[in-house]
């Protein structure tokens, strides 16, 4: 399985002032398998600890922070003799060893030519209570796949290199055999084990399996990890979100999760949600101007999961619904497709959106972007219908250099629009 993030690795292990690495994400989006498969592409050795599992490493760095001897048990327990020049550390679960994350601070500064990665859930990191080294770490986000990366997993890496041409014209081509991908996407969606299966047996019922295993896990790690006294109101909150995303209007309602219920009873649990890395906040503006995050509405945004694939399980969606035609991309109103365009924005682009909508109007836009000192809508249209109201009244009213419409028609570039197909987004995007 190819992942993007191997490349930023390779960035990484090339930086002269490189420091301690720590890979963020959610559990179960490959952090474990990246970090091995980095060790074994590009390191002569991979020393690897799982704090987790290692129970009897969990109080290494209790004493002190005698890197001699840190690296003397190290070398103990695995069998490997760390060589700073070829050999990759790789710290596991880092957040179950008792001071683990202090101790990356004393490899950055005592031990800086060593190569060190380590990983651990968000919601490890954030609980564990230990002081942090601030600015002695360097970090990289890791997401479930996105469309490219399955693409690659599923035999098609010359469609792949196709979008990067951004030659329309030819994209337009094999327009049917995108559309066809993208549904088995917004079906599997990017969990690296139900991409895995789903490559291997090109088995739906399959796929959903593992998705409600995964799901399942999650929900166990709910009651393991967060405080007592949110836990109802987590997997309340939770389980509301494709009833949320199924509204006309997707702004997060929290009398949806309970009649009567206040912000103030599920802020911790939304946070929490957050840190643990399973759900995107994306909030609302009213003006554009720069910086975007300054006109940021707090108590306004849409909630949305880290995975298409598990929003779509959560919601019992049949895969008989991808025999019907193009009704997948206006499910939940058109959730899905929202939720598909967000995830390449992210994972794919690295860029964290906000969504428009005027105080007292209809009009809305699903996302504007930050790029470079320029800002863009984008409109995400589910299927076919081209009327983009909202989107001109936003581009009469703050004059970007552009603005974005995405759908299943092909590219079409207008003096002030340009409509972009789904699965082409994220290269225009890049491109910006």
């Amino acid at each position: 399985m190819e992942r993007q993030i191997l490349k930023r690795l390779i960035d990484w292990k090339n930086n002269k002032s490189r420091k301690p690495l720590l890979i963020r994400g959610a559990r179960q989006v490959g952090k474990t398998w990246v970090m091995q498969e980095f060790g074994k592409l590009y390191f002569k050795k991979a020393l690897y600890v799982n704090f987790e599992r290692d129970k009897s490493l969990q109080g290494l760095f209790e004493k002190d922070f005698d890197l001699r001897q840190i690296l003397l048990a190290l070398s103990i327990q695995t069998g490997v003799q760390p060589e700073p020049e070829n050999t990759l550390i790789i710290f596991d679960e880092i957040q179950e060893a008792k001071g683990g994350l202090t101790a990356l601070k004393y490899f950055q500064e005592q031990a800086p030519e060593y190569y060190l990665v380590g990983a651990g859930s968000l919601l490890g990191v954030a609980l564990s209570g230990q002081s942090f080294p601030v600015g002695k770490v360097d970090f990289l986000e890791l997401y479930p796949l996105n469309f490219s990366e399955f693409l690659l997993a599923v035999g098609e890496e010359k469609l792949v290199t196709l979008l990067t041409t951004k030659d329309w014209n030819l994209i337009q081509t094999f327009h049917s055999q995108f559309v066809n991908l993208l549904k088995q996407y917004y079906f599997t969606g990017g969990m690296p084990e139900v991409v895995a299966r789903y490559s291997r047996e090109k088995n739906f019922d399959e796929v959903k399996t593992v998705q409600k295993n995964i799901l399942a896990a999650y929900e166990q790690d709910f009651s393991k990890h967060a405080p007592a006294e949110i836990i109802p109101r987590l997997r309340m909150l939770w389980n509301s979100i494709p009833s949320q995303l199924s509204k006309e209007n997707k702004k997060f309602i929290y009398g949806l999760v309970r009649e009567g219920a206040r912000a103030r009873e599920y802020e911790l649990a939304l946070s929490w949600l957050e840190d643990y890395g399973l759900v995107y906040k994306i909030n609302r503006i009213t003006k554009a101007a720069f910086p975007l995050k300054a006109y940021a509405d707090q108590k306004a945004f849409k909630l949305y999961m880290a995975d298409i694939g598990l929003l779509g399980a959560m919601a019992g969606l049949s895969e008989k619904i991808l025999l019907e035609g193009d009704a997948l991309f206006s499910e939940f109103k058109g959730a899905l497709t929202e939720q598909f365009v967000l995830q390449q924005l992210i994972a794919e682009c690295g860029i964290h959106p906000f969504y428009w909508s005027q105080e007292r109007a209809a009009s809305e836009v699903d996302f504007v972007l930050e790029k470079e000192n320029h800002f863009y809508p984008v409109e995400v249209k589910a299927a076919e219908n081209l009327h983009s109201k909202s989107l001109k009244i936003f581009h009469e009213k703050f004059h970007p250099e552009i603005s974005i419409r995405t759908s299943l028609s092909g590219y079409r570039k207008e003096t002030w629009m340009v409509n972009v197909p789904l699965y082409g987004l994220h290269e225009m995007v890049k491109a910006l």
